[in-house]
């Protein structure tokens, strides 16, 4: 009997086609006069728009899939990192991540301004006893000592009899990374870039391995945008396409030669869209170039983003990873390395390896990240918002070509001034609160959190070469918080005690609770304990209830209304019983005239500098950083 086949039923026939501008009816009234664009719409570090509600018309108008170049077991491949500067502790910690999930290693080698390995092949050796190097891969963080990091490898190699086909590795010879990093080369770049060219030329005919790295990871943990990260990778990887072409290594060659390096942090759809951009931007050049698909064999080699990495609460670390893993691999990377939870304060032990290394497996075993290619196409969001990057991208690396390429650029500190622009904005929106990071400046944990590390291992000096430019110095978004909270606990190390400030309560609970609640949070993120009174309901309690704490500064915590009968009785009577400062939790701006004449010196809100009221009260309260 033949199945006959059904027609379609118009579910939604009888109800009108959605029209953007009837929802931007509702939207108007919801938002009762607030303005729309500030409301609702985001904006990136690249100013750009982040809409509340995408559409089928906001996506490009023809898109295709940006997936995985290649696969690997399992997945995308798990490229773990080691910086002990043991060759035996690396060789252990190697062992055991290869037999508990990982998929290759990479191996950080001691340079000026870096620890790890040494070069020699004697030390390599060690740490690769055991490997089986036909099926493992070998990646190298060496900087300047890249060459002679790379000998001995191929030196171990040969040793081992691996042939030029079983080779599986990558270089990551980046120069131009290197000067951006330290501000400073051993030989001039356009020299620097010719010996790039002779590695990957020497290189090409081990088909497994890549030379070089256009990394843009040193602009975004100097705090570049997406775009700036994007174009600056973009600028480097021309660069080595010219030097390899000077050198007779044509562009279809070259670029099979060249790995590419970039950033995942915590924003995943942000991440997903900037890996995806560049593939688009990676292609392009690669169409100029009349390399033609020669970019699809092109490798993304992601790594967790350093500067979104907490010393303080570092568990929370564990969230940022996951999704900046997820974002890798959702926007096609095919190499993901995870940072330890505990980076940010030192050497990683045996455990926090294991989480990195089960970051990689969850995803890709328990949550099948790794089943679909491009799981982002078609999203009208993502597609939407990986357009625009790549535009913004190409614009910034036209700028950049404009000013004789990326070496230029960094000798005339153009791009260390771009960047420099979109990290201090970045500063000011951490710091006002526009920008929160969980368990530093949101939800911080006050009292010791239980993690303890061996210090990272002392690294040679950074010493000027040939040529100098200024340096872009890496740095974490927590670190004016961090800052507050160490003169803290230098205090406490000092004197026996916290820095304190008396939470006044005036009214019942739930008329206080919130702003308190608020108010303990923010001062705690500056390493300071507030000390709650009881429900207070007039100001002589309040006086009596802040004599009796041993506090010097107090805050005033409560609703407008109670601040309109109860704020300048009582911040009187505060600075009565020896207040130094007195704060008051909100901004009710009709009475602030009033407050501050009754004795409040500060107001502290949402969206106040968080850093400049926090380094004033610790003044205040004798603390010194």
């Amino acid at each position: 009997m033949e199945a006959r086949s059904k027609p379609d039923v118009p579910l939604a026939a009888e109800f009108e086609p959605p029209a953007r501008a009837a929802w931007l009816t509702l939207v108007e009234k919801a938002l009762k006069g607030g303005d729309f664009e500030r409301r609702l719409v985001g904006r990136t570090a690249d100013a750009l728009a982040i809409q509340p509600l995408y559409t089928r018309r906001d996506a490009p108008a023809e898109t295709a899939p940006v997936g995985r170049t290649g696969w690997f077991p399992g997945g995308w491949d798990v490229r773990q990192r080691h910086i002990d500067t043991d060759p035996k502790a690396v060789n252990a910690a190697i062992l055991d991540d290869l037999t508990a999930g990982g998929t290759s290693v990479l191996l950080q080698i001691s340079a000026p301004g870096q620890a790890g390995l040494s070069y020699g092949a004697h030390a390599l050796a060690q740490a690769l006893e055991g490997v089986f190097l036909n099926a493992c891969a070998i990646a190298l963080d060496a900087r300047e000592n890249t060459l002679d990091a790379v000998g001995s490898l191929l030196e171990i190699w040969r040793e081992k009899g691996i042939n030029e086909n079983d080779r599986r590795g990558a270089f990551n010879y980046d120069p131009l990374g290197v000067l951006a990093k330290t501000g400073t080369l051993y030989y001039p770049p356009d020299r620097a870039c010719e010996i790039a060219a002779k590695l990957a030329s020497d290189s090409r005919t081990m088909s497994h391995v890549t030379a070089l790295n256009a990394d843009g990871r040193p602009y975004h943990e100097a705090g570049g945008s997406e775009a700036q990260e994007l174009a600056a990778m973009l600028a480097t990887l021309v660069a080595y396409l010219r030097a390899c072409e000077t050198a007779g290594l044509r562009p279809r060659m070259a670029l099979g030669q060249i790995a590419i390096g970039l950033a995942a942090d915590a924003d995943l759809f942000l991440t997903m869209a900037k890996l995806r951009a560049a593939r688009r931007l990676i292609s392009r050049v690669a169409e100029a170039c009349g390399a033609g698909t020669a970019a699809e064999k092109m490798q993304i080699a992601a790594t967790t983003s350093e500067r979104m990495m907490a010393r303080r609460d570092p568990w929370v670390n564990m969230l940022r990873t996951t999704i900046a893993c997820a974002g890798a691999a959702f926007g096609g990377a095919e190499a993901i390395t995870v940072l330890p939870f505990t980076w940010a304060l030192g050497k990683p032990d045996a455990f926090a390896r294991r989480i990195a290394r089960n970051t990689h497996l969850v995803l890709q075993e328990e949550s099948a990240a790794a089943r679909v290619i491009d799981p982002a196409h078609g999203s009208w969001y993502v597609e939407a918002l990986t357009g625009q990057l790549a535009g913004k991208a190409w614009e910034l690396f036209q700028a950049i070509e404009a000013k004789g390429g990326m070496a230029r650029a960094l000798e005339s500190g153009f791009v260390q001034g771009e960047i420099a622009r979109v990290a201090e904005a970045r500063a000011r929106d951490i710091a006002h609160g526009r920008m929160e990071m969980t368990g530093v400046s949101a939800f911080p944990m006050l009292g010791d959190d239980g993690v303890r590390v061996s210090p990272h291992a002392p690294f040679d000096p950074i010493v000027k070469g040939g040529v100098s430019v200024t340096p872009l110095t890496p740095h974490r978004l927590a670190a004016p918080f961090e800052r507050l909270r160490d003169a803290s606990d230098a205090h406490v190390a000092k004197t026996g005690r916290r820095p304190q400030v008396f939470l006044a309560a005036l009214g019942d609970p739930a008329v206080h609770s919130a702003r308190a609640t608020w108010i303990r949070n923010f001062l705690a993120a500056g390493g300071i304990e507030a000390v709650a009174s009881a429900p207070l309901h007039n100001s002589a309690d309040a006086g009596t209830a802040f004599a009796a704490s041993g506090a010097t500064v107090a805050c005033l915590c409560s609703a407008d209304t109670v601040y309109a009968e109860l704020g300048e009785a009582t911040a009187g009577v505060l600075k009565q019983a020896g207040a130094k400062q007195v704060l008051l939790a909100g901004r009710p701006k009709d009475q602030e005239a009033a407050l501050k004449a009754a004795g409040v010196d500060t107001f502290v809100f949402a969206g106040s500098d968080a850093i400049a009221t926090l380094t004033r009260l610790n003044e205040t309260l004798g603390v010194r950083g």
